[in-house]
This record gives C-alpha cells, structure tokens and sequence, in this order.
C-alpha cells in the first residue's frame, strides 16, 4: 500500500468522479483507476462503484474513508515535522556571552562544519537574560552563558555545565600588576590601572559589584563582553576582570599581548560557563549534534563537566 493511493481515493471523493479526479491529480484516468484498482485487490473491497457514466466513491468505501483521512492526515504531520527539521537544521542559531570563544567555542563549530557542511552556524553575542528570553521563545537553539556556583538555572531549559573556571584578571605583560603573583581587589580600586567592567547585565559585571562591596574605582569603562575587555587590555586601556577559561588559549595571549593574574579575593569563587536549550518540543538532529559536540569537546582532563540539576 502506498500513500498516493489512499490520496487517490480521498481526491474521487472529493471531486464526485474519476475522472475530475485525474484530471486534478495529472494522470489518465486508466492510470487512476488501476492505481485503485491495486489498492482493492490488496484491501479485498470494491472502494469505487464503476457504472457507465463514471466511477464513484462505493458505500463500502465511505465507511474506510474516515480512517483513510487519518492515514493521510499523519503523513501530512509526519511530512511537515520533517520538513520544520530540514529547515531548522539548515540554520543553528547560537546565543553566546563571548566567553570561552576561542578554547571551545570555536574548535566546536570548526568540528560541526566538518561533519555538517550544509548547516549554518549563526552565532549571537548577547546577555544572559537575552538568550534566556530567545531560547524560550524559538529564536535561538543553543546558548552559552556564565553562572556563578549556586546559581539558581531556569527550570524551563535543559542545562549543562561544560567548564570551570575562576575569576582572574587580564592585564598587558608589561602592566606593573603583571610583576606581582596575585591581583588584589585594593589592586583594582587604586588607580595605577583602569579598571574595564563589564556593562550590566553579564555575569562578571554582577562579580565585580559584589567583589568591590560598593567601593569605586578611580577610573574605569564599561564594554559588552570578554571579547572586547580584552582588545581594550591589549589596546594598553586598563585591566579586566574575566573567568580564567576566557583568556587561557586566546590568540591574544599567545600573541604576547595579554596576560592574567590570578584575583587574590576571587579564590574561593567558581565561574561556570553552561550550554543550555528548551526542554520542551523536538530538537532537529543538526542542533543535538551540536550540542553533543560541545559537551565531548569539554569533557577532556582539566575541564570537569557535570549535568546540572
């Protein structure tokens, strides 16, 4: 049995006759009517009543007729849940705060492209609450964001922890700070470096807040993600504050431009960064592949992952 032969069936009905049939569907009527003519031999019941002014819909017909609408009715589901699929998996949409871009982010999406050559990889920097909002909502499939241990994760979306890190300052070599082992907070508020922050609404704008108890730096700018906090240390305009997997393996650093200190104050503070998406509806098979790639590229020794809870 084949399903344009249950559409076949369903299109004599509609129209009243074989041929109005034929001629919506494109064939010859002889060819329509063997095509049914199969079908019966298979079903074992005259579907059409053959008379001499044309074919008809036969009463044993009608009553199949309710379960050939349901046949042709989950084909039709089936048919556009696969192509929503083929769309989506053409076009991944990743939400990220631009951290861990280099270490991760970028061997990930490199090995994707190798095995999916055809599908898109959009990448997005963005807040946190941004990519929340667009995970929730359909707009993104994957997003990267930072949280500090004990943070409480929406409940709505799929949570992963990929890796570890802890809070350390970015500074140029040739920084005076860079001469001491470990950075201080006092380090940070006395002026001899500006202090670059994050702007409001990133992870490590919220650390520093509470790193710094209110107390203000002397001078200090404000940029949107890790990316530009350290063009702006390399540009020689001061000293960031980032989780340590965001500067460790950047061209930047192993360039000689940047360097890092760890944050005497911030040892006890773990940074996390998560891969996250919705819980709920499918999940087209290009964007498991994805985030399956990221969870093994960050499940190597030195970079501990766990499911969070």
């Amino acid at each position: 049995m084949r399903i344009e032969q249950l559409e076949y069936i369903a299109a004599v009905t509609r129209l009243g006759s074989l041929r109005r049939a034929a001629e919506e569907l494109h064939l010859s009527q002889p060819a329509l009517s063997e095509t049914v003519r199969n079908l019966e031999r298979e079903l074992g019941v005259d579907l059409l009543e053959r008379k001499r002014s044309g074919a008809t819909i036969s009463a044993e017909g009608r009553e199949l007729l309710p379960h050939i609408a349901s046949v042709i009715e989950a084909v039709d589901r089936l048919r556009g849940a696969a192509g929503d699929q083929h769309r989506v998996s053409r076009m991944i949409r990743l939400g990220t705060v631009n951290t861990a871009t280099v270490p991760l982010l970028i061997p990930a999406v490199r090995e994707f492209r190798a095995t999916h050559p055809v599908t898109q990889v959009e990448v997005v920097g963005a807040q946190q609450a941004e990519i929340h909002r667009a995970l929730l909502e359909g707009s993104f499939d994957l997003g990267l964001v930072n949280c500090l241990r004990g943070d409480d994760v929406p409940p709505t979306l799929e949570t992963t922890e990929l890796l570890r890190g802890r809070p350390v300052v970015c500074l140029r070599p040739d920084s005076p700070l860079a001469a001491r082992p470990t950075v201080s907070t006092a380090d940070l508020l006395d002026g001899r470096e500006p202090l670059i922050v994050m702007r409001s609404g990133y992870l490590m704008h919220r650390f520093i807040h509470r790193l710094l108890a209110g107390r203000t730096p002397s001078f200090s700018y404000s940029t949107d993600g890790a990316e530009m906090g350290k063009l702006m240390v390399a540009e020689g305009l001061g000293v960031t504050v980032l989780p340590d997997f965001s500067v460790i393996g950047d061209p930047l650093e192993r360039g000689g431009a940047i360097t890092h200190r760890p944050l005497a104050d911030g040892e006890a503070t773990e940074v996390l960064l998560m891969i996250q998406r919705r819980r709920s509806g499918s999940v087209p098979r290009a964007v498991r592949d994805l985030h399956e790639l990221f969870v093994r590229r960050a499940d190597t020794p030195g970079t501990p992952r766990a499911t969070a809870p």
